[in-house]
């Protein structure tokens, strides 16, 4: 009887413990979904639907430096909250690269705090390297080309371009096509970039763009430092930064932009009498993506991980696509079915394939910039 009691005693505790969630009797449970936070995948949380859940409760997501007009943020930003219910709150819209990874260090872990960044992949590095973002592998992770990721995840590229040179028909007779001829004299206090290179990776890439149309190589940006040098000393260069606001009313005539930034520039304002007109620059070619990460401190975390799958997604990219962006996934979705063809067509020839510095290059190439720019234009 004993025995037989002990038996049955050491059974209902099994069940007691099973009850209460724990393991027991030689046997451990399976772990359960992780939590947002460190979720390092969809499936890691339990699925799609669970992370789509879980954001649904968060209800909010707080970005930074996305200017309704940059590679079709606003629409990208509209399509997100329509599908998923969720407010999303950008601060400081015509913010740089570095006032993003500013306010991930300077916030931790306030509610305050960038959910998610978008930033040149120099600042991508930079910020992983400081352990200030999440590893999470979006479903689309393994057909992002492998140099355009970062292999654990910490930030992937979402979209990229090609630097262009933006000219207003109307006030600028003939508008430049080539860094070259950025230097005439008819040019004098008309070329604008669009920030500090420093700060921006707009602007950083626009200084090695020129610094190739001047015998310069990923190895050597420096002739694009002597090139800005130039400029300024000859009073052609323009101090402030470009945007939107400053194209429309003439302020900055002559930007160097990301080609796509350039074309929607050339969309919207073309009703309201602006003729702006896009040049690649054959003597400066230069491509380069920019980068979505989440902040490893995110207040909203489930859904800083949805809004980058929303960003990879079929709808995500093409609406890139739509806004001249080119999508990262370009090449698999054309492969798969799901690229919007009719926006492709409408991307700007250029000539041969894009070459990309290597990580490197971009460090020993932002060191040069952060430590001579403001010697370089100060005159």
């Amino acid at each position: 009887m004993t025995t037989a009691r002990a038996r049955t005693a050491a059974v209902f505790g099994c069940f007691a413990l099973v009850a209460l969630g724990l393991g027991a009797c030689g046997t451990t449970p399976p772990p359960g979904p992780a939590k947002p936070a460190v979720a390092t995948s969809a499936e890691n949380m339990g699925g799609m639907s669970a992370l789509v859940a879980a954001a649904k409760r968060e209800g909010a997501l707080r970005t930074i430096a996305l200017p309704g007009d940059w590679a079709n943020y606003g629409a990208l930003i509209d399509g997100f909250e329509k599908k998923y219910g969720i407010k999303v709150t950008d601060e400081n819209p015509l913010g740089h690269s570095e006032d993003e990874i500013d306010a991930l260090t300077k916030r931790g872990h306030r509610p305050t705090a960038p959910d998610v960044i978008d930033v040149g992949d120099t600042f991508a590095r930079k910020a992983a390297a400081r352990n200030l973002l999440a590893p999470y592998k979006v479903a689309a992770y393994d057909s992002i080309p492998a140099s355009q990721k970062d292999a654990k995840a910490r930030w992937y590229n979402n979209y990229g371009g090609y630097i262009s040179i933006g000219c207003d028909a109307n006030r600028v007779k003939p508008c430049p096509q080539t860094f070259t001829d950025l230097l005439k004299p008819g040019y004098k206090g008309k070329v604008a970039l669009e920030g500090d290179p420093p700060r921006s990776a707009t602007a950083f890439a626009s200084v090695y763009a020129a610094a190739l149309a001047n015998n310069g190589s990923f190895d050597d940006i420096q002739p694009g430092l002597d090139f800005f040098a130039e400029l300024a000393r000859n009073g052609n260069f323009n101090p402030l930064n470009s945007n939107s606001a400053t194209v429309r009313d003439g302020r900055t005539p002559i930007s160097i932009n990301w080609d796509y930034i350039n074309l929607q520039y050339a969309d919207q304002l073309r009703d309201k009498g602006v003729d702006w007109q896009v040049a690649i620059p054959f003597d400066g070619s230069f491509a380069q993506y920019f980068a979505l990460a989440i902040n490893r401190n995110a207040p909203h975390p489930a859904a800083a991980r949805l809004w980058q799958e929303y960003l990879f997604s079929p709808e995500g990219q093409n609406l890139r696509l739509r806004a001249y962006a080119r999508p990262v996934l370009m090449d698999a979705m054309r492969r798969d079915g799901t690229l919007d063809k009719a926006a492709a067509a409408q991307l700007p020839t250029v000539e041969g394939t894009p070459q990309f510095p290597t990580d490197a290059q971009l460090e020993k190439a932002r060191e040069t910039v952060s430590g001579g720019w403001a010697k370089a234009v100060s005159g």
